[in-house]
């Protein structure tokens, strides 16, 4: 599998020129609309109201040559390049297709709640100096991206904007941010570039999790790491009306379900344009009750749920295509992108720890 990260630690961070942050809401014209598109005006919901999903710019396009011409021949040069091509849109990225999902959920529910706050609320967040501002509003604008909220941090840290934004996830290519992010409560993942990306649903939005240490705390793969299988199978027969904890994503599958509660009350339960996956390496009979009960005690519904005993995940999720499935373990999320998904990695819990051991073992 070729697998390039969509940026590594330092890639995101374009010059931070002579400003320190800029924040602002998109609602410029460009070279490739008229006027402005009426939904800007049509509603800005409250963070408190809405679910709001933070995407890096070099997540959400492509800026592979311009971060050479930065790496190449410094911060000048690139500020130059970037002022001369502000008129040519970035292509898209590995989560410009979940944002296109979100904005299409949004219109069904301006549909059904004219008046209702409870949207996605997309906001990009760059390291880039505000000079680079005026393309990704060209880009956002070309693409009839819906994306009013915009963060130009100049070089720092997005963190306390994600916070002040109340964030109920963040996309990145900076598993350093991320891991900052996940530190402060926020749910994040690592999302990478791979040469085969699976055609997704324009209809309904897919969004697939891993159970241990994203939907749940890592306390039983923690089990199973020190102690191997049969202890964990053990531990989950004992402790099968005990709770799991939360995990750093359980927050946001409650987001989406608070959203499809909305769709339900209109009786469109079967038209839902929003549907979740667990995807998960338990077994079903022997650890798979804790999982349901847990999601179950927690008020979550999930749609689907596979068991999969340990099989490869890239199969399963190349049927399901979801447009963002979220692991732990690296091992899973070079596996579904080998298939085509669109995986994000979610760097939380113990396989961290035995991630890094077997990578300094293997001189990786």
């Amino acid at each position: 599998m070729s697998r390039r990260c969509a940026g590594r630690p330092n890639e995101d961070r374009a010059p931070p020129g002579d400003i320190s942050s800029c924040c602002i809401a998109i609602l410029a014209h460009s070279p490739f609309h008229s006027s402005l598109n009426p939904i800007f005006v049509l509603l800005q919901p409250k963070p408190e109201n809405a679910v709001t999903v933070a995407v890096s710019s070099r997540v959400l396009f492509r800026t592979e040559r311009e971060q050479r011409v930065f790496e190449q021949k410094g911060v000048e040069e690139y500020l130059r390049y970037q002022i001369e091509h502000e008129n040519e849109p970035f292509a898209p990225g590995p989560a410009f297709p979940f944002v296109k999902a979100l904005e299409t959920v949004n219109a069904r529910l301006r549909d059904l709640y004219p008046q209702s706050e409870e949207l996605f609320d997309i906001v990009l967040v760059t390291y880039n100096h505000a000079h680079v501002g005026i393309r990704l509003i060209n880009t956002i604008n070309h693409h009839n991206l819906f994306i009013e909220r915009f963060c130009m941090t100049g070089g720092s840290s997005p963190i306390g904007y994600l916070k002040a934004w109340q964030t109920n996830l963040y996309l990145s290519a900076d598993a350093e941010k991320v891991r900052e992010a996940l530190a402060e409560g926020i749910a994040a993942a690592t999302m990478f570039f791979t040469d085969k990306i699976t055609e997704v649903s324009e209809s309904q939005l897919r969004v697939a999790f891993d159970g241990d240490a994203v939907l749940f705390s890592d306390e039983s793969e923690r089990i199973f790491k020190t102690h191997g299988l049969d202890k964990f199978f053990e531990h989950e027969r004992e402790n099968e009306d005990i709770l799991l904890d939360h995990g750093p994503l359980k927050g946001f599958l409650e987001a989406l379900g608070k959203l499809q509660k909305k769709f339900y009350a209109k009786g469109q339960r079967l038209d839902c344009p929003i549907r979740t996956y667990l995807v998960t390496a338990r077994s079903a009979a022997s650890s798979g009750i804790r999982a349901l009960k847990t999601l179950r005690a927690w008020g979550l519904e999930i749609d689907e749920a596979l068991f999969l005993a340990g099989a490869p995940k890239g199969p399963m999720l190349e049927k399901i295509r979801p447009h963002i499935y979220f692991d732990d373990q690296m091992f899973h999320v070079e596996g579904a992108a080998e298939m085509g998904t669109v995986a994000a990695h979610v760097p939380y819990g113990i396989a961290q720890k035995y991630s890094r051991q077997q990578n300094s073992s293997t001189g990786k």
